[in-house]
């Protein structure tokens, strides 16, 4: 079965899906839509479909089986929420870019409104849709790390927008804390710190403290203002049977069992590796897309939206921490 999809918002990001759709064996790409008439048209002749300037125009043309929710805003995420429910009220699956909301409410009622459809609802977490990353998810199902302990990770980049005070908290760390929780398990608590750079109005550095419910206690370090020449994502995690780290979400992962001197290393392969970022969101889209065709239950979606939801919710935990200077719990 090849399923129908849509694209609605044509930035860079949604015409990186439309490319990535025209390129799936499971997906035909057959609308593109955006509110700015230049961009949809723009986009309708770069993919080769139609374009339209209003999502319920084309969601009742169309009726497509899966859209791509790529649309900006405030934080780069405020136009999310009307987008997004329009989509799973015509009956599509959808698959949202991070974060979720910029806000929590719109959050949990865009979940709850996927529930209610019963259709899939997934948010492009690719942090996680690596070999890498899978590889070291088996390992800890397998328990070879033992009885987790602790989980520390770190990511920047160079980012010098300055949309809002907490931009690089709701916008990069959705990925990050999701990459925490998909080894690691649900976080109760936070402490946040944070800093600006020079010349910056944001809090553009942050350190997080976490404690999962599982016990595992964790930190997370977050920038954006470090030039991303170098290796820019780093996660660790430990148990009392051994450790393993990952870096770069695909590059390498390696893994250091207690008590034994041979570690086990995976490198991305010269030849069918994973190489850049966006295979990130090729790998991401074809397992949404292979998840669909394959009649896997809303509830079952890797990277799901009440995945997006929870993360969402541990940076707004994280937010308070840091305007409160105390320890939160995550509601």
């Amino acid at each position: 079965m090849t399923l129908r999809v849509a694209v609605i918002g044509m930035g860079p990001i949604g015409n990186r899906h439309a490319m990535l759709y025209n390129e799936d064996e499971l997906a035909e790409l057959v609308g593109v839509c955006d509110i700015i008439k230049e961009r949809a048209d723009a986009a309708s002749e770069r993919h080769g479909v139609p374009a339209f300037y209003d999502a319920p125009t084309m969601l009742k043309e169309l009726a497509p089986d899966v859209v791509s929710v790529t649309t900006g805003g405030y934080e780069n995420s405020s136009d999310h929420y009307l987008a997004t429910i329009q989509a799973l009220e015509a009956g599509c699956n959808v698959l949202g870019e991070k974060p979720i909301s910029n806000e929590i409410p719109p959050a949990e009622e865009m979940v709850a409104k996927g529930k209610e459809m019963g259709v899939c609802y997934g948010v492009n977490l690719n942090h996680r849709f690596t070999p890498a990353a899978r590889l070291a998810k088996s390992w800890v199902e397998e328990g070879k790390l033992g009885h987790l302990l602790f989980v520390n990770m770190a990511m920047w980049i160079m980012n010098p927008a300055e949309t809002s005070p907490y931009y690089h908290i709701k916008s990069l760390h959705p990925h990050t804390v999701d990459v925490m929780r998909y080894f690691c398990g649900d976080i109760e608590a936070v402490q946040c710190f944070a800093t600006k750079a020079p010349g910056r109005a944001i809090w553009s550095t942050a350190q997080f403290n976490f404690r999962f419910k599982n016990g595992v206690v964790g930190s997370l370090t977050g920038s954006y203002d470090i030039e991303r020449g170098h290796p820019m994502e780093r996660c660790e995690v430990a148990g009392t049977g051994g450790r393993f780290v990952l870096e770069d979400m695909w590059r390498e992962l390696t893994l250091y069992p207690a008590g034994n001197l041979q570690k086990t290393v995976y490198t991305d392969p010269l030849f069918g590796g994973h190489h850049n970022f966006v295979n990130t969101f090729r790998e991401r889209i074809h397992c949404f897309l292979q998840q669909v065709t394959d009649g896997v239950a809303p509830e079952d979606i890797d990277g799901s939206a009440a995945d997006a939801l929870a993360a969402q919710k541990v940076l707004a935990a994280a937010i308070e921490s840091l305007e409160t200077e105390s320890v939160v719990y995550v509601k």
